[in-house]
């Protein structure tokens, strides 16, 4: 068969080349004479951050190897550049051997950056003590501190909060130009030179940022808001010090910490760590102390970011006593993740025992028996868990799904298709809820259990459920993006479905993977190997292999053998034929005047990044000018997806009623959707089900699917990325434009649908020749 194509998919390039989420970097020049400073630095840095860890640059023009070892092992995202030290010599005057020359000349190469669109310069005789957050939610200009001494015009360049547009080959030139001229004072060096340059025009920061020693003269004590300390001058901490400015070099001493000083102070905190630090100094600690509570924090960071195996590894590497109830329930959730379901409940048995753990491992428990298809014994986990922590909305929802399980079958196996989904329950996200009964109408118009025989994708399949699959027809796989590592984990495939190789080498009926997507996100990883495998078992297996957008075919492709390729075909997800599916569709004659606004927070920290504020400022713009034209509401697709309409109201005064979606059924959604003049969503069906019932959309992109989706339909300009600096205004003139000739704008989503039809229907011939059902 060959494949059918609309559109090509988009260039590859950086991970957030799609989303065009911020990429930011620390920066410093580090020389060996500077090295103990440097040091000092970053243990300051993930102490008083420990949530922060953005990639650091490390400019220098020799370093020891020995040196360099001892950078990487206090941050786990350096990448060191070496700069040409010749460049300075026409301009250096003739004292390039001086240190401290060559160090502020040097630090003119964060400019040359041009990879990052935020870089932040430190200088290596700093510390940090308090938090960085205002800098790193910076988007304008050049920040700086002004000079102490010198007047506000000028800046101190020890900290330096650099934006793209001054990352660039003119800035440079700038800077080159006026350090040959010598139009810039000789004993400022790189401070001069960017004096000279920018004259004035920067951003000015508080001196808490770059908080010179010389202000502490006299033995004063350090601010208590002092966010950065900068030890200015000749006598540097770790060289002895200087009298006069004891209490500012004992702030200093709290970071001259050997590594394993360091690894306990920082597993020693409460405040949140960031996954990357906690695992690069976490892991060094557990298996230097044995120490269990630490290793417990490690392994759930591991767990949150869907490395299970490395979290079972780490804790079954410690001695956790009986009474300890926390590691045993992590341990428990790890080999759960990994398919070891019998040692996952020794482990969350024994969590049981602790009132304040109970309620989580007694929702484990009741998962693991739903996974094996024991409902009666889940039922029985759940209730447990509710007796300790009756609030508790898994062991809540896993009560529901338990109490009235679906019918059995109601047709003859042989007329029937398997298929496998995430079925969604009540209060279930609104888009996986529609997606497996429009999956079934691409096949039939009957779409219950009399054709259908469902095999929900987070439940084992085993022999019983292969016997069943077998008695079938054919076996359908999808839609939705199945392929996501964290979702329902397990260790049989690595993806939703919770299938051995084994098996599905076994299933002897026709395989159809039908508009599954690649949903990984910006920074999110599969367990390679695990996955690899069986990713191809499958393509290899399927006599139909279908991706719901171009993107996704590009990334499965990459992870297959060439002779592959082929079979990884185009299928739109069927939401976006809506309209074509459902028997008896007609058209709204009238539409309600209202904008319906969609956002996400699953996983808001690889959405948003440092940017949640500066996109929910944007939205209030966008809302309350929107507002002068139709009525705004949040439609919500989660619980989760109400927190807009808090947010909004809360930091901005801005009220958006809410549609609580979660709660519809599938008529009810797509009549919604149909009802409305413009959807605005971040979700990815917030976009594909407005799409399929004929509305026009505004995709706000903060996942690489919604701009695949948008390069399929070729409306990339339909997608405005949350990063967007002027999000709000440029999402308010799209808007309009769709709004002000709106026959216009649904005759335009027609049209692009009946492309996405016309794959649809090829692909559905090409169905009805493998299920032995052609057409006439």
């Amino acid at each position: 068969m060959t494949s059918t194509t609309t559109a090509t998919a988009p260039a590859a390039g950086p991970a957030n080349a799609l989303t065009g989420k911020r990429r930011i970097a620390f920066a410093s020049f580090v020389d060996e004479n500077y090295l103990p400073g440097f040091l000092a630095l970053l243990r300051s840095l993930a102490l008083s951050n420990p949530g922060v860890c953005e990639d650091f640059i490390v400019l220098h023009d020799d370093l020891k190897p020995s040196s360099v070892a001892r950078i990487r092992a206090l941050h786990p995202r350096v990448e060191l550049r070496r700069v040409d030290a010749a460049r300075y010599d026409a301009y250096a005057k003739g004292d390039q051997d001086n240190y401290l020359v060559r160090k502020a000349y040097f630090i003119l190469d964060v400019f040359r950056i041009r990879d990052y669109d935020t870089v932040i310069t430190l200088d290596t005789d700093m510390v940090v003590l308090g938090d960085l957050g205002e800098l790193l939610k910076l988007r304008e200009g050049l920040a700086a501190v002004p000079q102490f001494f010198y007047g506000q015009h000028k800046l101190n360049s020890g900290l330096l909060v650099i934006q793209r547009e001054y990352l660039s080959d003119e800035f440079c030139a700038r800077i080159d130009a006026t350090g040959r001229s010598g139009a810039y004072e000789l004993d400022k060096h790189d401070q001069g030179i960017l004096n000279a340059v920018l004259d004035g025009d920067f951003v000015q920061l508080d001196a808490r940022y770059n908080f010179v020693k010389r202000r502490l003269s006299g033995d004063l004590p350090v601010p208590d808001d002092t966010a950065i300390l900068h030890f200015t001058g000749r006598h540097k901490p770790w060289q002895g010090g200087e009298a006069g400015y004891g209490k500012a070099e004992e702030r200093w001493r709290e970071f001259e910490l050997s590594d394993a000083q360091f690894h306990a102070a920082f597993l020693a905190q409460s405040k949140g760590a960031h996954h990357d630090l906690l695992v690069h100094f976490g892991t060094p600690h557990v298996r230097r102390t044995g120490d269990v509570e630490s290793a417990r924090k490690v392994a759930a960071a591991h767990i949150a970011a869907g490395e299970y195996q490395e979290a079972v590894d780490l804790l079954g590497s410690v001695r956790i006593p009986l009474d300890s109830a926390w590691p045993h329930e992590v341990l428990g959730h790890a080999l759960m993740s990994v398919s070891r379901y019998d040692e996952a409940r020794a482990q969350l048995l024994l969590a049981t025992a602790a009132p304040n753990r109970a309620a989580t491992a007694f929702g484990r428990l009741a998962q693991i028996a739903w996974v094996h298809g024991d409902d009666e014994a889940a039922q029985r986990y759940a209730l447990d868990g509710l007796r300790v922590d009756p609030t508790h909305r898994a062991n809540r929802l896993m009560r529901l799904r338990t109490e009235n399980p679906p019918a059995q079958e109601e047709g003859v196996a042989e007329e029937q298709l398997a298929h496998v989904a995430f079925y969604m329950e009540r209060q279930g996200n609104a888009g996986d809820k529609l997606l497996p009964e429009t999956v079934r109408l691409t096949f039939d118009a009957d779409t219950g259990p009399r054709k259908w025989h469902s095999v929900h994708a987070h439940r084992l399949f085993d022999e019983a459920a292969l016997e069943r699959v077998n008695a079938r027809r054919g076996l359908v796989i999808g839609g939705g993006g199945l392929f996501i590592p964290d979702t329902a984990p397990n260790g049989n495939s690595a993806w939703q479905w919770n299938v051995p190789d084994a098996l599905l080498n076994r299933v002897d009926v026709p395989v159809m993977v039908y508009a599954v997507g690649f949903n990984a996100f910006d920074g999110q990883s599969y367990r390679a190997g695990r996955f690899n495998t069986a990713l191809r078992a499958l393509v290899e297996r399927a006599s139909f292999f279908g991706l719901r957008n171009h993107g996704s075919i590009e990334k499965v492709r990459s992870l297959l053998p060439a002779e592959l390729h082929d079979k990884v075909r185009f299928q739109p997800c069927p939401t976006t034929v809506t309209r074509r599916l459902v028997d008896g569709w007609t058209d709204p004659r009238h539409r309600e005047n209202t904008v319906l606004v969609n956002a996400a927070y699953d996983r808001a920290g690889l959405r948003f990044g440092h940017d949640y504020g500066h996109f929910l400022a944007e939205m209030a713009k966008a809302v309350r000018a929107l507002g002068a034209h139709a009525e705004v509401k949040c439609v919500a697709h989660s619980l989760d997806d109400e927190k807009i309409a808090f947010d909004l109201r809360r930091e901005h005064g801005v009220s958006l009623p809410v549609i609580p979606m979660y709660d519809f059924d599938n008529d009810a959604i797509r009549d919604t959707y149909a009802r409305t003049k413009l959807v605005i969503g971040m979700r990815g069906h917030a976009g594909m089900i407005p799409f399929g019932c004929g509305t026009p959309i505004i995709s706000l992109i903060s996942h690489p699917k919604m701009a695949y989706f948008l390069a399929d339909i070729d409306r990339p300009e339909w997608g405005i990325s949350v990063h967007d600096k002027n999000l709000g205004a440029v999402l308010t003139e799209r808007a309009l434009g769709l709004l002000d000739d709106h026959a216009a704008s649904v005759a335009d989503v027609h049209g692009r649908q009946q492309e996405l039809w016309k794959v649809t229907e090829a692909n559905a011939a090409d169905l009805r020749v493998i299920l032995g059902r052609p057409a006439g």
